[in-house]
């Protein structure tokens, strides 16, 4: 299980409305709202550096927080919608969820591949490990989210393909995408190897037109 779900601080806002909303961004905070989870919704405020850091860094929307707010219990969120300014293309106000760990969600979940070391390929061969994804869109329960998917390279020769059906995926997590079995990664040939497969060709073994006779004749 993941034990490294990021921190996400906030405080809680006074007051609602567009004049508490206005006063928050001139104190350079994001104004915000976090509901679900069978509570009632609380307005917060964010830091908006951290916040644009955040964003700037990508899968914001897929990414699984831990909410903590000063005098409230941590709560596990995900970001339900950012509006932003129309013209800055900047944060505005955030909207975030709060999960049951019962809760299932989509979420990127980091690729790791182990045993490079027995895969003669690789350690022999000269071979190329091309990693297609370094990361998979996941659908997993909020409580019970891995830190990676192993892809075991022990056994793997040249030329393989390792698609997401092939790997052990762990209890309770299933690729977002189903109506494909996408690659993950595969082991090519190193190109000096296929460059001087090509150069091996003979001259006599390429094509020439006779001379003398017409082409096709």
């Amino acid at each position: 299980m993941a034990d490294k779900i990021p921190d996400l601080h906030a405080e809680v806002r006074a007051g609602t409305g567009k004049g508490a909303a206005r006063t928050a961004r001139r104190n350079g905070m994001v104004p915000g709202i976090v509901y679900g989870g069978g509570v009632d919704p609380l307005p917060l405020n964010l830091d908006f550096n951290k916040l644009l850091t955040r964003l700037r860094k990508g899968r914001f929307m897929s990414t699984l927080f831990n909410l903590k707010v000063e005098g409230q219990d941590d709560v596990r969120v995900i970001c339900r919608g950012i509006q932003r300014h129309v013209v800055k293309d900047l944060p505005t106000h955030i909207d975030l969820m709060r999960l049951k760990r019962t809760s299932r969600v989509n979420i990127f979940i980091p690729v790791e591949f182990i045993n490079e070391e027995e895969c003669k390929a690789l350690k022999s061969g000269g071979g190329l490990l091309a990693v297609v994804r370094n990361e998979v869109e996941m659908n997993v329960l909020a409580g019970d989210i891995p830190d990676h998917i192993t892809v075991d390279l022990a056994g793997r020769e040249m030329g393989d393909t390792i698609h997401i059906s092939d790997i052990p995926l762990p209890e309770g997590a299933k690729p977002v995408i189903t109506d494909r079995d996408f690659v993950i990664a595969n082991i090519s040939a190193p190109r000096t190897l296929v460059a001087d497969d090509s150069d091996d060709v003979a001259e006599d073994e390429v094509p020439t037109t006779e001379m003398g006779a017409p082409d096709g004749e």
